[in-house]
């Protein structure tokens, strides 16, 4: 089978590129925009012709596309997550290699849901902000196309690899500080939303296994179990063998790095979560509150219902949060 992915670099496409060279009747290729990729091809700036060109040329069974941009402003995350989707699905449609679509979506594009509810895939979707907006546009141009095409709603990644300016990764780096600087306390803010945790390893899975099938539509994957981003703390200082208490700060945080305090009189490190906004979605005021501390548009909840993946592509998840927390802490740990 030979599969085109593209994103291989990234943060999910490096897991998933890893999965598909296990198995050997995949023959991968990878397009992206970095040095390293085997054809090199900026889907946001590249035409749809350019594309159908190579897609005749290499002829791939399947096309995953892991590709796409988390942060930044309403432009950058359009041109990244819509407009390269576009690129794709057009040139798919003027090629002549029938090939099947897996396109990465994200729980973001559900936005905010009840407490306690469990999202399906056929709830409405209403995104919180910009990234889910782009993402959702992305999800509507894939089902649209009228390709054989699947798109998997990932809900919240995590584990090796976790990007550093992330939610879990800053909590990660916050505690590495306080280790460090012997911090008997770590004050921490907007700990308190749910998210549905899965391991990028098991993403990884369930893209090899939704490219060997004929599942079409919207599928989730996640674990389906929400967990208070108090509780995630609690583990990583556990397997972090950081003995400190961990304080929650009142009220939300106010947008910015997480750091140590440096003034001489400061005896606490003080973290927010949540990750800066673009500065195109700053409000007037320097101090002002993000509208959520965790960063996604999704409000105090989410959780996914995941039987569809487990119905249609015989996918569970297999790594537990706290294997998942190790991983990240290992990675900040090694950090100087």
């Amino acid at each position: 089978m030979r599969v085109l992915l593209i994103g291989a670099n990234g943060y999910l496409g490096r897991f998933v590129a890893d999965r598909l060279l296990a198995d050997p009747a995949v023959q991968l290729t990878a397009l992206g925009r970095g040095d390293d990729a085997d054809v090199r091809f900026d889907l946001a700036t590249g035409s749809p012709g350019a594309l159908t060109r190579f897609l005749d040329a290499v002829h791939p069974g399947v096309v995953i596309n892991c590709a796409g941009a988390t942060r930044g402003g309403a432009r950058e995350l359009t041109r990244h997550n819509t407009v390269a989707v576009a690129t794709i699905c057009e040139a798919l449609r003027r090629s002549g290699c029938g090939a099947r679509l897996v396109q990465i979506g994200c729980g973001s594009e559900y936005g905010p849901s009840q407490p306690g509810s469990s999202t399906p895939e056929d709830a409405v979707p209403r995104p919180g902000g910009p990234y889910g907006v782009s993402k959702l546009a992305a999800t509507e141009l894939v089902l649209g196309s009228g390709l054989d095409a699947v798109v998997l709603r990932v809900f919240s990644p995590v584990g090796p690899g976790t990007p550093a300016g992330s939610p879990l990764g800053r909590l990660a780096e916050a505690m590495r500080r306080a280790m460090q600087s012997g911090d008997g306390e770590l004050k921490l803010g907007g700990l308190g939303a749910q998210r549905d945790f899965i391991d990028v390893r098991d993403v990884a899975r369930a893209v090899h296994a939704a490219s060997l099938s004929a599942a079409q539509g919207v599928i989730n994957i996640g674990s389906g179990r929400a967990v208070r981003l108090r509780d995630a703390a609690g583990i990583l200082a556990r397997v972090a063998g950081y003995g400190g208490a961990l304080n929650e700060l009142d009220g939300l945080p106010h947008p910015g790095p997480v750091h140590a305090a440096h003034t001489a009189h400061a005896t606490h490190l003080r973290a927010t979560i949540g990750h800066p906004r673009a500065e195109s979605d700053h409000h007037p005021t320097a101090t002002s509150p993000a509208a959520f501390p965790y960063p996604d548009g999704c409000g105090a909840w989410q959780q996914a219902d995941v039987r569809t993946a487990r119905d249609r592509l015989g996918w569970r998840p297999r790594i537990n949060l706290e294997e998942s927390l190790a991983d990240i802490w290992m990675e900040a740990a090694c950090r100087i």
